[in-house]
């Protein structure tokens, strides 16, 4: 409801400053609402056709990347104001291949905490955490597999 508002106001915002008519408007419009259903089918059918097992594994990859990215950029604020101070030497310079300035680095940053210049801290609270996230993940996973057999064993 709130995005639908934000269109209608947003579309009579350019109505009355007269930058379009209104039907450029009303086709653009319908244009726009046909662009998303074909988004938002085709994306329904890939999510669809892919295996369950697989796009879990790989949602789940990508969630505990994104969770280590996290953490390692909290050990950079806290450094940056001075609370952690150990370790805070540079691990790795990677700027001349791929700056965290960069429309890529930028993207690498977002999704799974790329840094061109991290601490070693960084690179420490990185890897725990995906350690961490890997064995709660196998750990959990390998007590649930004798649960889920057992109840496809029991009649009922």
């Amino acid at each position: 409801m709130r995005e639908g508002s934000e269109v209608a106001l947003f579309m009579y915002g350019l109505l009355a400053a007269g930058g379009s008519t209104a039907t450029e408007l009303i086709v653009g419009s319908l244009l726009g609402l046909a662009a998303g259903i074909a988004v938002t089918a085709l994306t329904y059918l890939g999510l669809v056709a892919i295996p369950q097992r697989r796009l879990f594994a790989v949602t789940t990859g990508l969630i505990s990347l994104l969770a280590a990215g996290l953490a390692a950029q909290a050990v950079l604020f806290l450094q940056q104001a001075g609370v952690l101070t150990m370790l805070s030497q540079t691990a790795w310079d990677t700027s001349a291949i791929l700056s965290d300035t960069s429309l890529f680095g930028r993207v690498l940053h977002t999704l799974i905490g790329y840094s061109d210049q991290p601490s070693v801290l960084q690179v420490v609270a990185y890897c725990v955490t995906l350690a961490v996230i890997v064995v709660l993940t196998k750990t959990i996973g390998s007590r649930r597999a004798p649960a889920a057999k057992a109840r496809q064993a029991t009649p009922g």
